[in-house]
């Protein structure tokens, strides 16, 4: 087949394209297959074919400088092709939104998922996953979620492991109809098809529990309304276990709170997925309030540092644990101003995309296009 280099093979055979985790092993193998032809990956990656800069340069760039547009940041940067491609138009234009919260995000420039606001399925339809704040629900939203399905007749409900429903089967001309009659119920996007805030996993805590000794549901319900919304440089989940039990799993989330007798636990850079990562414990706090402030100012941390399409937790492999507790822990004074900045960006960002398009914003998605 003439493959020679690690993206040859990745173009072929799809083989480290995913998770990466057997990149090292490819890289053996064509290695040893291939003796001195092998040619090893460069050390300096491109973010794509369109420029010779590296994530990290293009994300530092933008951070360093003014810009308004994706174009205005190919331009200045020489980009070989003027309008960007799929692989790096994503990348910069969420760039350009946690960098200035003022910026117009550029819907063009999103994967088809976050501009049709549902995740597209195998069969070409659509599921949509409604919120449940920190895994709590009401008759009305059940009742909702019921009508809608026989409305409609979608074919599958799914209770997932994020604590809400999923609604499989949508054609995509039903979305803005399905979102409509979801948000007169008081439902709103879950953004489960976003680089976004997913969801707050709760256990029932001191409420109900009998070894709880915090409020878990109380406070996911808290953090959920100060967080959803938000765009993150990958899908960013939280939970909250009201007891060390930590019947919430919060030790594998992108941030995890275990309430302890002192205060609440505050473990980061967890990650359930392919290669399962347990959190490391940034620190203990004894309040709610100091909990939330902390939340806020990680996310934010995160969203500013990281590069695009990387989970806390290969962030956190490459910082190093160390370079959070520096800006969060030792330094007051900046987690108070990332959590304000957090909260700042927050401001454009917590509009419902559902009901925005229920009521015709972006309407020629959902058109049926007739031969």
């Amino acid at each position: 087949k003439n493959l020679f280099t690690l993206e040859d093979v990745r173009a072929h055979t799809k083989a480290s394209s995913s998770c990466g985790s057997c990149t090292g092993l490819v890289e053996q193998l064509l290695a040893s297959t291939l003796g001195g032809e092998y040619s090893e990956s460069p050390q300096k990656k491109p973010i794509c074919g369109c420029t010779e800069h590296t994530k990290q340069e293009v994300h530092d760039h933008i951070f360093d400088n003014d810009f308004d547009t994706v174009f205005e940041v190919f331009a200045k940067m020489h980009w070989k092709n003027a309008d960007g491609c799929h692989v790096c138009r994503p990348e910069v234009n969420y760039y350009l939104l946690a960098a200035n919260p003022d910026y117009v995000d550029d819907v063009q420039s999103r994967f088809i998922n976050e501009r049709s606001h549902g995740n597209i399925q195998k069969d070409g339809t659509y599921s949509v996953v409604p919120r449940m704040w920190g895994g709590v629900t009401t008759p009305l939203e059940l009742r909702t979620i019921a009508d809608v399905v026989d409305k409609f007749n979608i074919p599958t409900m799914k209770v997932t492991g994020g604590q809400r429903i999923d609604l499989f089967g949508i054609t995509k001309e039903d979305l803005p109809k399905v979102w409509k009659d979801l948000g007169a119920g008081g439902l709103v996007s879950g953004h489960a098809y976003g680089k976004s805030l997913r969801t707050v996993k709760t256990c029932a805590g001191s409420d109900w529990c009998r070894f709880g000794t915090k409020d878990s549901m109380g406070m996911g319900v808290t953090l959920e309304k100060m967080t959803w919304g938000s765009w993150m440089p990958h899908k960013f989940k939280l939970a909250v276990s009201g007891c060390p039990r930590n019947c919430a799993e919060a030790t594998i989330k992108d941030f995890g709170l275990v309430a302890v007798q002192s205060g609440w636990e505050l473990h980061v850079g967890g990650n359930g997925g392919i290669k399962v990562r347990v959190t490391d414990l940034l620190t203990v706090v004894e309040s709610d309030e100091e909990a939330i402030e902390y939340v806020g100012a990680y996310c934010q941390l995160y969203r500013e540092d990281a590069l695009y399409l990387e989970r806390t937790a290969p962030w956190i492999d490459r910082v190093g644990l160390s370079f959070v507790t520096e800006q969060l822990v030792d330094d007051e004074e900046n987690r108070k101003a990332l959590h304000a900045r957090f909260l700042v960006s927050q401001l454009k960002t917590q509009n419902d995309p559902w009901k925005e398009r229920a009521e015709g914003a972006q309407s020629h998605q959902f058109e049926v296009i007739t031969q």
